[in-house]
């Protein structure tokens, strides 16, 4: 029953990475037209295996994209300098939206393993009530 327990853990494990993923990706597209907003990106890390079950992962540190961001030419507005230009976001929104679909693919992926697991250790529990 342990290698259950296990599995439910690896998947919670990636629910909980793929949800903070997530959450960054909605943050990038949100200030896709922020002056100055750079780009949020992050990583997946392996747990140590005392924290949970071998193979678990988290989410790494938060880095910023360090790519330079794009000069946005407009004279009226109040961020631009003497020449017209503001710093504009370096979000691209394809890029974006591709992550945030392989998320949540992840993601639903990792919820279905979590529910078999669960169904499985309910029916073996059942099983050995009887």
């Amino acid at each position: 029953m342990t290698d259950l327990s296990d599995s439910r853990g690896l998947s919670a494990s990636g629910l909980r990475a793929q949800a903070q993923r997530l959450r960054h990706l909605s943050e990038n597209i949100a200030n896709v037209d922020t002056p100055g907003y750079r780009r949020k990106l992050t990583s997946f890390e392996a747990e140590l295996a005392s924290k949970g079950p071998e193979g678990a992962v988290r989410t790494g540190p938060v880095r910023l994209d360090r790519t330079e961001l794009p000069k946005v030419y407009d004279p009226s507005h109040p961020m631009a300098d003497a020449t017209g230009h503001y710093d504009g976001s370096n979000v691209n929104l394809i890029i974006e939206i591709a992550d945030a679909r392989e998320a949540q693919r992840s993601y639903e992926a990792n919820l279905k393993l979590f529910d078999q697991a669960r169904q499985m250790s309910r029916g073996l529990f059942d099983l050995l009530r009887r």
